[in-house]
């Protein structure tokens, strides 16, 4: 199996860390899978079949598998589905063939990762669906889980979305509370610039707001909770000058008509923030 990797994100230590968290190592009494020691043979084989129950983009399956191994480095398992791919309810995504406890201690871990990324997959390609035949691109926000930010957003990219910032050291986001001590947007996007940052997005929220921005450098404007028509007259302001991203009581039914004003970006926090866990099962087997 080809080699997992995000950068910088490590998935030896999130594995170890969370079986740690469901096995309650450090805390009395803890460290052990009580049920499957008291009930599962320590010889005992099993085989499983991870499958959806709905229609799903699909994300995390790699990481499933590494839950699996770090408890049964023998396990065999068999990926039957790319990351990314759209199934139909009742595919199968993955099977496994090993130690019987070692299954069932890592199996909530393992869901647990597949349901939320692919739930954020899945998501994020219903939107990018939405936004039709236009040159939009769907970006995420920072509205993520702490700790999980690098998983999410490869769950975004997965179903077809782009990232934003990575966080608050990448670009600099001036928003109406960095103005607000600033003075105005002018001001807020010069002490960026005149700081050494490269990549300055100022949020406006009139119009009236777009050109002192710009006069000032900035490097791409996000137009706040801006309707069609005002986000129409805002790129054609703009005129090409920087990018336009759209931002803002963007929803399903909403996101059609927000790409189409000509803007180069929307970004949606709920693709993060509140995308629902995907229908993800996996069914065991004894091997005799």
């Amino acid at each position: 199996m080809q080699e997992f990797l995000i950068p910088g994100f490590d998935l030896e230590a999130f594995v170890t860390a969370t079986l740690a968290e469901d096995l309650g190592e450090g805390l009395p009494g803890g460290g052990h899978d009580v049920t499957s020691e008291s009930v599962i043979p320590a010889d005992a084989r099993f085989s499983g079949v991870m499958d959806s129950r709905d229609a799903i983009t699909v994300c995390g399956l790699p990481i499933a598998a590494a839950f699996f191994r770090a408890l049964d480095p023998t396990m065999k398992i068999e990926i039957l589905v790319a990351e990314g791919a759209q199934v139909l309810p009742g595919s199968d995504l993955m099977r496994l063939e090993g130690n019987a406890r070692a299954m069932l201690t890592a199996e909530r871990s393992a869901l647990n990762t597949v349901q939320h990324l692919s739930g954020i997959a899945t998501l994020t390609r219903q939107y990018v669906d939405a936004m039709g035949e236009t040159n939009a691109k769907l970006l995420d926000t920072r509205k993520t889980i702490p700790g999980l930010r690098l998983l999410e957003k490869y769950a975004v990219r997965t179903g077809g979305g782009t990232n934003h910032r990575m966080g608050l050291w990448d670009a600099a986001m001036i928003k109406d509370n960095h103005v607000l001590v600033a003075g105005g947007v002018a001001e807020a996007v010069r002490r960026a610039l005149s700081a050494g940052v490269k990549d300055v997005i100022c949020e406006v929220d009139h119009i009236d707001q777009i050109e002192p921005a710009l006069d000032a450098g900035a490097t791409r404007l996000l137009l706040d909770n801006m309707g069609p028509d005002c986000l129409r007259e805002a790129v054609a302001l703009v005129a090409g000058r920087v990018p336009c991203e759209a931002s803002g009581g963007v929803r399903l039914d909403t996101i059609g008509a927000i790409a189409a004003s000509g803007v180069d970006y929307v970004s949606v926090g709920r693709l993060t923030q509140s995308a629902p866990a995907a229908d993800i099962g996996l069914d065991f087997t004894p091997i005799a």
